[in-house]
């Protein structure tokens, strides 16, 4: 969430960055804002002038009663005061509600790096990693690949739950593990500890780490308990310490969150149908930080590198892009995608998403820092990044690693995870 300061001192700034996204609808909005401000300052004012007449008055009341002199017209005025402040008080109040919600669905100020652009196809490429994998024969997409080795069911997976739920079988299994496990230990030893998150959030906390208007058709919820089932571990991660102040000398605060994800897909129809590059859940490990603001940007490169040594490990090969005005949200002030090279779609699919959301996130859920036994100093700075997405990870793997005789190749930093280096072809194991 923006702070109203920044609106209201700079509305310069905001217009500026609205007008690089291209957001017509949110610069009306803003609009509104500041005439809501402007109102509601004015309340406060009036209100505060109320009170002190009030005091005035009451004074005024006793004086005269000490001095034996009428009191009927201050009785008077006194008596229609309270009613008048209500009014004025009560007004306030649904204008701060107001402007509060207005302010939740303004967008993060951008970074100045963040590259103008309409959609996806307009992401910055900032660097590749590796050569496109020469396989010598024609590849075989994931979906044929599992299907012909027994791994993927997703027929049956279909048949009890729908579309876009998968079964993985066998080895597939004990590679998505390996996968989690192997990305774990690497960021434990960069100093992240492991979080196994809640895997449902209250509403409350849910509005306070992203804008759900925007956000909520595509989580699933629990309409019972008011609960949503979380879309990434970043969710709860973030909403951990809300309306706490974190002591300056604990930070950055690195996690690790390891869970399955849920979401709906909304918007998705007809993209990734098959298989399970696209789905409604998948286990996932992804970095969070809480920051000091001086060292957001600093980390956020360091969170991208972590996932580059991933894909480098797995020598899968792999782009990074800085993602343009129209793909990147409302949350982050700017945002990289992974991207890996998919021989059987011949184009990079984006495997991971980095982003720096600066205070955005903090102002939204109250997490301030400052000295352990003194006042808060400011709003922390909140980074996230995707460790390894499971299904993800694996369709770069089956398809970067197929054989010509149908087996799979393990890459040889996850053999000793698997306790095997191969998944054999149909018929030679």
């Amino acid at each position: 969430m923006l702070d109203i300061k920044l609106i209201r001192e700079t509305p310069d700034i905001v217009r500026k960055d609205l007008e690089k996204r291209g957001d017509r609808e949110k610069m009306k909005l803003l609009e509104k804002i500041i005439g809501l401000d402007r109102k509601r300052r004015i309340l406060i004012k009036n209100s505060g002038e109320m009170k002190k007449k009030r005091n005035e008055i009451t004074k005024k009341i006793s004086e005269a009663k000490s001095a034996g002199k009428n009191t009927s017209s201050l009785m008077k005025e006194a008596k229609e005061l309270p009613e008048n402040i209500r009014k004025i008080d009560d007004e306030l109040a649904l204008i701060e509600k107001q402007c509060t919600a207005m302010l939740r669905m303004m967008p993060n100020i951008l970074h100045e790096s963040v590259p103008a652009g309409k959609d996806d196809s307009e992401n910055a490429e900032i660097r590749r990693w590796g050569n496109k994998r020469e396989l010598g024969f024609e590849a075989k997409s994931h979906v044929d690949i599992g299907t012909e080795l027994g791994l993927i069911d997703l027929e049956r997976a279909a048949k009890i739950s729908g579309a876009r739920f998968y079964f993985l079988k066998g080895e597939l299994v004990i590679l998505s593990q390996s996968l989690m496990r192997f990305v774990l230990d690497s960021l434990m030893k960069k100093g992240f500890t492991p979080i196994q998150p809640p895997y449902m959030l209250r509403r409350d906390a849910y509005e306070g780490v992203t804008d759900l208007t925007d956000f909520e058709m595509v989580m699933y919820r629990i309409h019972d308990d008011d609960l949503h089932l979380i879309a990434t571990s970043e969710h709860p991660m973030a909403a951990m310490y809300m309306g706490e102040k974190i002591n300056e000398e604990e930070l950055p605060i690195k996690l690790a969150g390891i869970s399955p994800c849920f979401r709906k897909e909304a918007g998705a129809h007809g993209k990734d149908t098959k298989g399970i590059f696209r789905v409604h859940q998948f286990d996932k490990v992804e970095q969070f930080v809480f920051c000091h603001p001086d060292d957001s940007w600093r980390i956020h490169e360091d969170l991208l590198a972590n996932t580059e040594e991933v894909f480098r490990a797995l020598e899968i090969p792999y782009r990074v892009v800085n993602i343009c005005t129209g793909d990147i949200g409302s949350v982050a002030a700017k945002k990289y995608d992974i991207e890996a090279w998919l021989p059987a779609q011949m184009k990079y699919r984006e495997m991971a998403s980095c982003s720096n959301c600066t205070d955005y996130q903090a102002r939204r859920l109250n997490i301030k820092y400052g000295k352990k036994d003194a006042p808060a100093t400011g709003l922390v700075h909140t980074l996230n990044n995707t460790g390894i997405a499971s299904p993800r990870a694996i369709v770069a793997i089956m398809e970067n690693f197929q054989r010509e005789d149908g087996s799979i190749k393990i890459p040889k930093v996850l053999a000793k995870y698997t306790g095997f280096d191969e998944i054999p072809a149909k018929g030679n194991s």
